[in-house]
């Protein structure tokens, strides 16, 4: 029967305890976070009095609330403020480790302004383990996040703590100036602890750099506020830094004063820390403990004699297996303290990898704007050339005078194929160019190919021969406008480098599953050759064969290097087989899938029409916008030639206010300009104009600034130096009515 009662009584207890366990687990989020606030409370109280274990343990149990609760702002707070008390107490091992913790949250979250913090206090960290590099790099990335936050008070700070920094490396003037900036941030929002320390270190400094009286002086002012706001720590730097001063002047009896002062400070400093000190931490505990432990030892041993044999036996057995087991403990302990320094290892390694990825994008992000702005500033002067170049041609030139202007124009069209060149290159390395596949015919678009640079090839009395495999289907899926490219760019090589020859363009099937090809295109030549020692650096960028081939033949040495670039994208391969003297060939490689439902697209003789002939342009009236004055013209002049009227205005400003008060069919708007830039002005007419037409006429062409025109509300873009047919067609869809379907942002 009592055997019944105590199952039922164990069943009781088990069931309660459930109860209580589903109560807890339901406990009110709004209560555990109090809690939570009330340990961060009485943490810094404790933290404050140098009661470090107080504060380790209160700061604990609050990290397990805020995991509960899922509040991972707190919970990075919580392990940079654990960092802190662990390297109070002398842990920077285990103060690393909680910062990592800290570090990752606070990204996670995007919390900023709490992982300058953790920044700030890793590198005080680092600082004190003489790693100054890294320590500044933290510091300066700190920086920039309370800058970046708008935080300023806190920067004095980080500062303070880069000044001390410099002061250890004797960086005097470094560290002037980073003190000078702590002072006036402390002095704006009465930071009196840090505005003493901050002139404190200023004396140092002062000292240093032979400015004696300054450096008196900042040293007894440091001290006062110290000592009104009781900060034993900077009134006891005080004491050792006048010490130094008179010293260092001579005055060696108020040097003896100030030392005097500074030992019994630190005396009392360091009284109140041991009181601070845990139980059973004390040393004079330790030795009782140990005395204690060998009286006992002694009592055994003597036991030990009075007993039989087979106890003797049993004890030496016993004393092994302890010194066995402490033996493992102990290299457990090692094994552990090893496992400890390398994951802290591991963990710093991650964080220099983690800035140095920052850095490589910062790198990136410059390299595209200086891009950016090297190609709007090539652009622009090339525009003049091109269209005044132009202009001179149609308006009967001398016979003379035609073939200069004929070079000119060349000169010029070669430089803006070297910057198209420059900018596909840079698309390239950035992964910035999108595959776009749609159905095609595959024989004719190298026919059209081929039959395009049949009169280069003329010039160069050269025949093409073109062989397409029979039976290989000759409708495909893929990026026309790539394949197009890559063709273009060697059958173009392969006619400028063979001169009264023979050049093979051929096509045919490698491989076909389940209508997928994989095709082998050829461009074979029997022109020059590369050497041998050439071809393995021939896709390479502004790679040529030699010095004289580039002065004889031209050429920037970029065509192979964007093609293997678009090849490599279509999932190819390309390889070259030469011989000095004797030609070359080029073979790729790449898949495209067989579009057996699209018909045979017919051939079409395509007639050149003047499309703005068809339309009434008497009342039609056109904006340019545009700052440089040799654009306005030559834009001006085009215009004019197609009978078009125009008004010209070089800003931002007069482009407004020019459309509020008359009607027109078209702007045309420059993007960098003096004021208000083309974008903004757009965005200020579409506030009361959302029909009126807009193209930007710009030079920007890099493709991740073309959103940017898109939501300022431009139509369509116009790129400098443009083509004439592009223009019209253009010109043409925003006249006639048409919808205009941009290929940059649509």
């Amino acid at each position: 029967m009592s055997l019944f009662k105590y199952y039922i009584f164990v069943f009781l207890a088990c069931f309660c305890s459930l109860i209580f366990a589903q109560q807890d687990s339901v406990e009110d989020t709004d209560v555990l976070a109090l809690r939570l606030q009330n340990h961060l409370v009485q943490a810094k109280i404790d933290s404050d009095r140098g009661q470090y274990y107080n504060a380790q343990d209160n700061l604990d149990k609050s990290l397990i609330i805020a995991e509960k609760i899922d509040d991972k702002i707190n919970q990075g707070k919580i392990h940079t403020k654990i960092a802190k008390v662990q390297f109070l107490v002398n842990k920077p091992d285990q103060a690393n480790l909680s910062l990592h913790k800290a570090i990752q949250i606070q990204r996670g979250n995007d919390d900023y302004a709490n992982l300058a913090i953790t920044y700030n206090i890793k590198g005080v960290i680092h600082s004190t383990m003489e790693e100054y590099e890294y320590a500044l790099e933290y510091f300066n990335s700190s920086k920039t996040l309370f800058e970046q936050e708008d935080l300023e008070p806190y920067i004095s700070d980080v500062t303070l703590n880069e000044a001390k920094v410099y002061i250890a490396q004797k960086r005097y003037e470094e560290a002037k100036s980073e003190l000078e900036k702590t002072i006036v941030i402390a002095k704006k929002y009465s930071q009196e602890d840090r505005l003493s320390s901050a002139l404190i270190q200023s004396a140092k400094v002062s000292s240093a750099l032979n400015q004696d009286k300054i450096a008196l002086l900042e040293a007894e002012e440091g001290l006062t506020i110290a000592q009104k706001n009781k900060n034993l720590e900077n009134v006891n730097e005080a004491y050792i830094t006048l010490s130094e001063i008179h010293q260092k002047n001579g005055d060696y009896k108020s040097s003896y004063e100030s030392i005097k002062k500074h030992i019994q400070l630190s005396d009392s400093i360091l009284n109140v820390k041991r009181q601070n000190l845990p139980p059973g931490m004390s040393g004079q505990y330790i030795s009782k403990y140990k005395d204690a432990e060998n009286a006992q030892l002694k009592a055994q041993i003597e036991e030990v004699n009075a007993e039989s044999a087979f106890t003797r036996i049993t004890t030496i057995l016993s004393i092994a297996l302890i010194t066995i087991l402490s033996l493992l403990t102990l290299s457990l302990y090692k094994n552990n303290n090893i496992r400890l320094n390398t994951n802290t290892m591991l963990h710093k390694k991650n964080d220099e990898l983690i800035v140095a990825k920052e850095k490589a994008e910062l790198a990136s992000k410059t390299k595209a704007n200086f891009l950016s702005t090297v190609t709007h500033e090539l652009r622009t002067p090339l525009y003049a050339v091109t269209g005044l170049t132009n202009m001179l041609l149609d308006e009967d030139p001398k016979e003379h005078q035609i073939p200069h202007l004929k070079s000119l124009k060349f000169s010029g069209d070669y430089l803006l194929t070297f910057i198209n060149d420059i900018l596909q290159i840079n698309k390239i390395e950035a992964n910035k160019v999108e595959i776009d596949p749609e159905n095609f015919n595959l024989k004719s678009k190298l026919e059209n190919v081929i039959s395009a640079l049949s009169n280069s090839a003329n010039d160069q009395n050269t025949k093409i021969h073109f062989e397409y495999e029979q039976g290989l289907p000759e409708t495909f899926i893929g990026d026309q406008l790539k394949i197009s490219q890559i063709l273009i760019n060697l059958l173009g090589n392969a006619i400028k480098f063979t001169k009264d020859g023979d050049i093979w363009v051929r096509a045919h099937k490698l491989d076909q599953q389940n209508g997928k090809y994989k095709l082998r295109f050829e461009i074979e030549d029997n022109g020059i050759g590369i050497t041998k020692e050439k071809q393995d650096h021939m896709f390479e960028s502004f790679s040529q064969g030699s010095v004289q081939i580039n002065r004889k033949y031209g050429g920037t040495g970029l065509g192979l290097s964007i093609v293997k670039g678009l090849i490599q994208i279509l999932k190819g391969k390309i390889y070259l087989k030469s011989e000095l003297g004797k030609g070359t060939t080029f073979f790729f490689e790449i898949p495209l899938e067989y579009d057996k439902e699209a018909d045979k697209p017919k051939k079409q003789e395509v007639k050149k029409v003047n499309k703005m002939e068809s339309l009434d342009l008497s009342n039609v009236k056109i904006l340019i916008v545009e700052d440089n004055k040799i654009n306005q013209m030559i834009t001006k002049k085009i215009l004019n030639k197609m009978n078009l009227y125009c008004d010209v205005v070089d800003n931002g400003e007069a482009a407004v206010e020019k459309v509020k008060e008359e009607v027109y069919d078209v702007v045309l708007m420059d993007i960098h300009m003096p004021g208000i830039s083309g974008l903004e002005a757009t965005k200020i007419i579409r506030t009361f104009d959302k029909e009126l037409t807009i193209f930007a006429l710009t030079a920007v062409t890099l493709e991740d600034k073309m959103h940017e025109f898109g939501e300022a509300g431009f139509n369509d873009i116009i790129s400098k130096p443009f083509k004439q047919d592009d223009f019209e067609t253009k010109l043409h869809a925003a006249l006639s009515g048409e919808k205009i379907v941009s290929s940059y942002f649509n």
